[in-house]
């Protein structure tokens, strides 16, 4: 697309204070407060104000204040009818400072104006207004007109170099950011890569050894069940369908954790329905699903799984409910059992896998969330609470 130097606005890096230096920052302050000063200077170093003259004056530097605020707010949204509005307030303040005696206000006004329109609008409204202006100052001052040409080419000059110097500073800012955005995204394809190839090592370690334990071991099982019953064949028959359960757990988790790696898990609510539905638990999705955080959504399903096998240990034949609630900027997992036969546990206990809640609460703080277990007050059952930000 070819550019419009005469109809486009400077960027809003360029209008806005951003990349600017200490040294560009504290100039930038001083040429305000100079301006500030020169104005209140130029009020009340006049003879005629005193009274309510002065509280009239006071009370025009303050609105010629708010409108040069205005002015630099508007421009920075880009909002053109509104801040040529607000700069023809400020030249008709220039022009009612010197009607009425204040003639050094009413040029540092006019200078101001001249040089902020051409800095920070598109030059087809800033040129033909500054000229307006300037042309309305020459005819009502009666000042010689090659004296205001000269000024005004000077000030046209002086606001040229500084948009051109803020349309430099706004491109390095914009650059650096994209820099900054390319530098990311190879980082994270970096890790996505590398989270690939520990997927795939994984894979080809071990998961092909529990499938090939799961192998086995459904032979053996086949095998013994052959054997003429007797307590050794039948203690060693449990031994090896124990084995061949906590082989197959471990295969499904590596699957699971193949999948985090990966980023092709499955929708969280999904998950927890699969999972609770072989203890027949309810499960209840409050908010917007939304994709989650590998690591976040790896927590939930883990804690959610400890849970229910603490409820298997510990409550077998309680009701268990499930919650997964997603907030704005956070997602929490409930889930609460009504109590069972089996004594509800008084601390945080450890799953027969080795990784029990303990180790959830520690993996919740470090994601910057939390895990609360214990009984439910004034009720029977067990509650776990996790929150995580998301």
């Amino acid at each position: 697309m070819t550019p419009q130097p005469w109809t486009n606005w400077p960027s809003r890096e360029a209008l806005s204070r951003e990349g600017l230096t200490d040294a560009r920052r504290r100039l930038s302050a001083a040429v305000r407060l100079l301006v500030c000063g020169a104005l209140l200077w130029s009020t009340f170093s006049q003879r005629h104000v005193s009274g309510w003259s002065a509280v009239a004056a006071v009370a025009g530097v303050f609105a010629v204040g708010f409108c040069a605020w205005g002015f630099y707010r508007t421009t920075l949204s880009h909002r053109l009818w509104p801040s040529v509005a607000l700069l023809l307030l400020l030249l008709g303040a220039a022009f009612a400072a010197d009607q009425t005696g204040f003639g050094v206000a009413a040029v540092v006004l006019w200078c101001g104006c001249a040089v902020t329109c051409i800095e920070r609008l598109p030059l087809i409204i800033a040129l033909p207004t500054a000229l307006a202006a300037f042309t309305g100052y020459t005819i009502l001052t009666g000042e010689e007109l090659l004296s205001t040409l000269i000024t005004t080419v000077g000030l046209f000059l002086g606001g040229y170099v500084l948009r051109l110097d803020a349309e430099a500073r706004g491109n390095a800012h914009r650059l650096l950011a994209q820099e900054r955005a390319a530098r990311a995204a190879e980082a994270e394809t970096a890790a996505l890569a590398e989270r690939a190839r520990i997927a795939r090592d994984i894979h080809d370690v071990l998961a092909h050894s529990l499938s090939a334990q799961l192998v086995h071991l459904e032979a053996a099982r086949l095998r013994i069940e052959q054997e003429p019953r007797g307590p050794f064949r039948d203690q060693i028959l449990e031994r090896v369908v124990a084995a061949r359960s906590m082989a197959r757990e471990g295969l499904a988790e590596t699957r699971q954790a193949l999948s985090a790696l990966r980023g092709e898990m499955a929708p969280l609510g999904d998950y927890l329905r699969e999972l609770a539905a072989t203890d027949g638990a309810e499960v209840g999705v409050e908010g917007t699903p939304r994709p989650l955080p590998a690591e976040v959504s790896q927590t939930v399903r883990r804690v959610a799984q400890e849970a229910l096998t603490n409820v298997r240990k510990h409550a077998p034949g309680a009701r268990v409910s499930i919650l997964l609630r997603y907030g704005a900027d956070d997602v929490v997992l409930v889930v609460r059992d009504s109590g069972g036969r089996g004594r509800v546990p008084a601390g945080l206990p450890m799953s027969g896998s080795g990784y029990g809640l303990l180790g959830m609460r520690e993996r919740a703080e470090l994601l910057g969330g939390a895990l609360e277990a214990g009984g439910v007050p004034d009720e029977e059952g067990f509650s776990v609470r996790l929150r995580v930000p998301a």
